[in-house]
């Protein structure tokens, strides 16, 4: 059953939007700031809206709700569930808690380099997801896996985090994902599950002494402001997910259904490329800021052997069979990209 709030904003929404939704309006929600060449998440939406329209010529008109306008992530997956809007960017944070089996994405330590983690997401193994996910919910349709920014890298207000031992002492803010938190706890940190919306507030009073994201969310937000350091840790990748209705979806005519699968492969590739540049841009403008660090091969490769032993005991613990088995089909396609070395 729904909250009271989710229904509520549902109503409000529909009186808001025009009420019943149809197949030639698609609106779109997230939570990013309407800026495409200042995040991926707005980038993917404008990109494949602009597609979408122009090669429909009209036919589908897209309307994009930046900014929460339209509830949380959770909020926004149900409102799409109910055909109250037709798509939405979602964070593997807000998947987890109806698909508790893709903490797999959340294997620390788990990619060589981004070339590696292109490979996988747009390889056998990314279809084999985005089936997984549209089997498990019933009423979605994943039309991209996108680039969230980059690799996770650690903040905090008290040290740089250069070796395994430094986590001692940190509190560190981690979404409400449970494969978080015990990441976090195995490292010797203490985790802290917080809402992001508290985040700031929670680093500048010192209720938490750090938090983990990519680079680009880091400078964003100005959590420079906050914090003292940068650890390029690169210990996780959360990739983001197009999801569209799925009676939207299959009430378009196959040439606007290969019309949008198109479209959202364009965003892709688009936030691929604002994903770099903006990583490689605002890890330098945050050297002017606060310290900027990376560990050794060494400590990572001692980071990595305590993290992966204590999650391979929290996946065997948590996930179904059919998890353990697309967990398994998860380690092989990365094992299999982190081997393979560009034009060689």
């Amino acid at each position: 059953m729904r909250s009271f709030r989710t229904l509520l904003a549902s109503v409000c929404i529909t009186a808001l939007l025009g009420g019943v939704a149809n197949a030639e309006l698609m609106r779109i929600g997230h939570d990013a700031p309407p800026e495409a060449k200042g995040n991926v998440t707005h980038a993917y939406s404008a990109v494949l809206g602009s597609a979408v329209e122009a090669a429909t010529n009209g036919e589908i008109d897209v309307e994009i709700y930046p900014n929460n306008q339209l509830g949380s992530s959770e909020e926004r997956l149900q409102q799409l569930r109910d055909g109250i809007i037709q798509g939405t960017v979602a964070s593997l944070g807000s998947l987890t808690p109806v698909y508790p089996d893709l903490d797999i994405l959340n294997l620390p330590f788990a990619f060589d380099n981004m070339a590696a983690v292109y490979k996988v997401y747009e390889g056998e193994f990314g279809k084999k997801l985005a089936r997984a996910i549209e089997a498990k919910l019933g009423d979605v349709i994943v039309l991209g896996i996108a680039d969230p920014g980059g690799f996770f890298a650690l903040t905090n207000s008290k040290k740089p985090v250069n070796t395994l031992e430094d986590f001692k002492g940190l509190r560190i803010r981690t979404m409400t994902v449970p494969a978080h938190q015990r990441l976090i706890q195995a490292l010797g940190a203490e985790a802290y599950p917080l809402a992001w919306s508290e985040v700031y507030t929670g680093l500048q009073t010192g209720v938490i002494d750090g938090q983990m994201n990519p680079v680009p969310t880091v400078y964003r937000t100005k959590l420079y402001e906050v914090q003292s350091s940068t650890s390029l840790i690169k210990h996780l990748y959360n990739p983001l997910f197009f999801l569209v209705n799925k009676d939207f979806f299959e009430g378009l005519t196959p040439e606007q259904q290969d019309i949008m699968r198109a479209a959202s492969m364009e965003a892709v590739v688009a936030t691929r490329g604002l994903g770099r540049i903006s990583e490689a841009e605002d890890t330098i403008d945050l050297k002017e800021k606060m310290d900027v660090n990376t560990p050794s091969k060494e400590e990572i490769a001692r980071m990595r052997e305590v993290a992966v032993s204590e999650m391979d005991k929290y996946f065997d613990e948590t996930l179904t069979d059919s998890g353990k088995a697309l967990l398994a089909d998860f380690k092989a396609a990365i094992k299999e990209a982190n081997a393979s070395v560009y034009l060689k």
